[in-house]
């Protein structure tokens, strides 16, 4: 009986029929790769084959043929903190038989040969980004077009995953002038940029710094992104260069005037715009990591598109990204080496920029970042991947678990897109109350907490634990922390000043592994209280 059955798992493989642990069917697109088992490297691409099963309105099935794509790829691993994770995410190339690029149109997305295949993991709503990409793209610029599918690779099931456009110069993504290596005087030299503030990993590294030091003392790096740096000219790097530099300087010396200031350098409305759509995800990387910019010929610098949004929504659990409150370009985030550009809180100095960005939060709260809308986004994106949500969580059990570095831990899938969902609903209301007083004058420094509230993070925590205390005068608290039992094992007194409060907890030590809650007392009055989780 066993040699039989090993001869038929034998002919399912030669006949393709091989159904994919966990998935037989999908209302999804279904990715198929094979690269005859050999592990995909992080750089140069492998050689591999894709399939893609589309059938438009009806249920896919594994065994269905290949009728979208079927062809040669390169693929590789791609990012760079989510590199760590068992679920991995593939930069993939379209290749002819020949070995040569390709451009092809998939899903509906316009023809190209660059393309990713993002695996949502430590977004366990697996929602972020695509909620984002769908709100921006309706702002009236380019945002990444993406689909979700599912995904097999070398029969396995790998679970749901995101086909999405790689940024990159090219007239249906980032429509910019082809910048030649011997375009390099007069107007030929004026445009065809793309720039970014990231990490170096990749082909990053090379580039030039800002001109002005940020909150850390350090300087922000801008790297060529294209042309590549290895095809980016001398003339080239010293006119893109300068003429951020001469923005730079501008806006520095509080030159807001429209003839000679920093409004000459770059189009605002792109600046405004993103922004707000980092602002409303409160996105823990926004300006300073996967910020990108472009510049065409004769044309102004534009901040876009907009990328990486896994950590944003709550999903953090530091330098306070959890909380629905406070702007995010004024978030003090420590010695951490990379910081905001120094511009973004230059801008609040400028009526202009200050009304622009005024005006813009109410148009858009009007029509396309409405309640209404936002929420028909997200639940209609929910309703999309529902029956693939399962199958994915089942070949990855990570629900309920902490993954780094996940600030709310939810025990079902339904639980992690109700608490976005919620976190959403309340930083939108802050977001109206505080855009306008704050970029009005009215309240010049809002704090990131309104009221006797305490925010702790990370948490859960294992050595490092800090709470952040928003208080209206100053006093000495009490601060009492219970074990799940309700006995109290430790008791602290802490004096505050008025104002944001920042605690370092250091009697973790002190604490094993388990559930805890916190009380901050004032006059024998418990003011604040909530639950903490200790890990190893």
């Amino acid at each position: 009986m066993r040699q039989i059955a090993v001869i038929i798992f034998f002919l399912l493989i030669k006949n393709g029929l091989l159904v994919a642990q966990n998935l037989v069917t999908s209302n999804l697109p279904i990715v198929v790769i094979n690269t005859n088992g050999i592990t995909i490297p992080d750089e140069p691409k492998l050689v591999a084959h894709m399939g893609i099963i589309n059938n438009p309105g009806q249920i896919n099935n594994i065994n269905d043929p290949f009728n979208e794509y079927d062809g040669k790829i390169g693929i590789e691993t791609r990012g760079s903190s989510t590199q760590m994770f068992e679920k991995k995410s593939y930069g993939i190339e379209l290749r002819d038989e020949n070995g040569a690029d390709m451009d092809t149109t998939l899903l509906g997305m316009p023809s190209e040969e660059d393309w990713i295949l993002y695996g949502p993991y430590m977004d366990k709503s697996l929602l972020r980004n695509v909620v984002t990409f769908t709100l921006d793209g309706a702002l009236g610029h380019y945002s990444p077009r993406c689909r979700y599918v599912e995904m097999v690779l070398n029969n396995e099931y790998v679970g749901l995953y995101v086909l999405m456009e790689k940024i990159k110069r090219d007239k249906n993504r980032v429509d910019i002038a082809k910048l030649k290596m011997d375009d390099n005087e007069g107007e030929e030299l004026t445009g065809g940029y793309i720039i970014k503030i990231d990490k170096t990993t990749g082909e990053g590294g090379d580039g030039f710094y800002s001109a002005f030091a940020n909150k850390n003392n350090m300087y922000s790096l801008y790297q060529y992104e294209y042309p590549k740096p290895f095809e980016i000219t001398g003339e080239q790097k010293e006119y893109i260069s300068d003429y951020v530099h001469s923005f730079e300087n501008a806006i520095y010396n509080n030159d807001f005037t429209l003839e000679s200031g920093y409004r000459r350098y770059i189009d605002i409305n792109s600046f405004v715009d993103y922004q707000i759509i980092n602002e409303l995800s409160r996105n823990v990387d926004a300006y300073r990591l996967s910020t990108f910019y472009y510049k065409d010929k004769n044309e102004r610098l534009n901040i876009g598109p907009v990328w990486d949004f896994n950590l944003g929504y709550g999903n953090a659990n530091y330098y306070t990204a959890w909380s629905e409150q406070g702007f995010q370009f004024l978030t003090d985030i420590g010695e951490d080496y990379w910081q905001n550009p120094f511009y973004w809180e230059q801008f609040k100095k400028d009526p202009f920029y200050c009304n622009r960005i005024i005006e813009r939060w109410q148009e858009l709260r009007e029509n396309v970042l409405s309640n209404e809308r936002v929420f028909y986004v997200v639940d209609s994106l929910t309703s999309l991947i529902a029956a693939a949500s399962g199958r994915n969580f089942q070949k990855w059990n990570i629900l309920g678990q902490y993954v780094w570095p996940n600030y709310y831990i939810g025990p079902s899938w339904q639980a992690e897109v109700n608490w976005m969902k919620n976190w959403l609903s309340t930083r939108l209301d802050w977001l109206d109350g505080n855009i306008i007083s704050y970029f009005s004058g009215e309240n010049p420094d809002p704090g990131f907490f309104t009221g006797n509230i305490v925010e702790i993070g990370p948490n859960p925590f294992t050595d490092k634990l800090k709470f952040y205390i928003n208080s209206g005068f100053k006093y000495t608290a009490e601060l009492n922390i219970y074990s799940g039992t309700g006995t109290k094992v430790i008791s602290l007194q802490i004096p505050l000043d008025s104002g944001l409060n920042t605690y370092d907890f250091n009697q973790s030590s002190k604490l094993s592994q388990g559930v805890y809650y916190y009380q901050l007392i004032k006059d024998d009055e418990v003011i604040a209280s909530g639950k903490m989780v200790k890990t190893f």
